[in-house]
């Protein structure tokens, strides 16, 4: 194996494991995962079957990701944060056949605690504050919080709050400049 698994861990057959990627303590991975290269899967984690994680994501301790998720390169995913897979969950009835399909694109970072409602997709580099609830589609770059989610601004791919200034604002650490335009940011190769 190219990938760690701790003895305590229980990955299901037909997963698939990338090079390099950690699988912790109690975590559970469930029939026919993806799991990226170099990926972090921290302790008592639940990965649902069918799930895909993109390469160099990081999932903290206590986080549920359930059938119907994808998560993209390079995403964070913040300590007890949780997905749903269900909008309307009853015990005593079987939605299987229901999951809906939620996208965390590229660079996201989903806080601690944060919930995303099934069927809403979070774009490119967004930022979803600790205890949020995201019940829409999030933006790329964008900074929400709250519950129910609001944006209350704009974030560089390095996760600093972007300022801008007639249409360009520029990230403090990395130097990278972006364009708002049309309620959407991008950024200036």
């Amino acid at each position: 194996m190219d990938y760690y698994v701790h003895d305590s861990a229980i990955v299901d057959e037909g997963c698939k494991i990338g090079k390099g990627s950690k699988v912790w303590h109690f975590s559970h991975i469930m029939p026919n995962c993806v799991i990226g290269e170099n990926c972090n899967i921290g302790q008592n984690v639940v990965v649902s079957p069918d799930v895909i994680l993109g390469n160099n994501v990081k999932v903290q301790n206590n986080v549920s990701i359930y059938t119907g998720v994808i998560c993209e390169d390079d995403v964070f995913l913040g300590p007890s944060m949780v997905f749903t897979n269900v909008i309307n969950p009853r015990s005593a009835i079987n939605r299987r056949g229901q999951y809906l399909k939620t996208v965390v694109k590229k660079g996201a970072s989903i806080g601690a605690n944060a919930t995303i409602v099934c069927g809403h997709d979070i774009g490119e580099y967004a930022f979803i504050g600790a205890g949020t609830v995201v019940t829409k589609d999030v933006p790329a770059y964008a900074l929400m919080v709250g519950n129910p989610a609001r944006q209350t601004g704009w974030m560089s791919e390095y996760g600093h709050k972007l300022k801008f200034v007639d249409g360009i604002a520029e990230c403090p650490e990395s130097h990278d400049k972006y364009r708002l335009e049309n309620n959407k940011v991008s950024k200036i190769a």
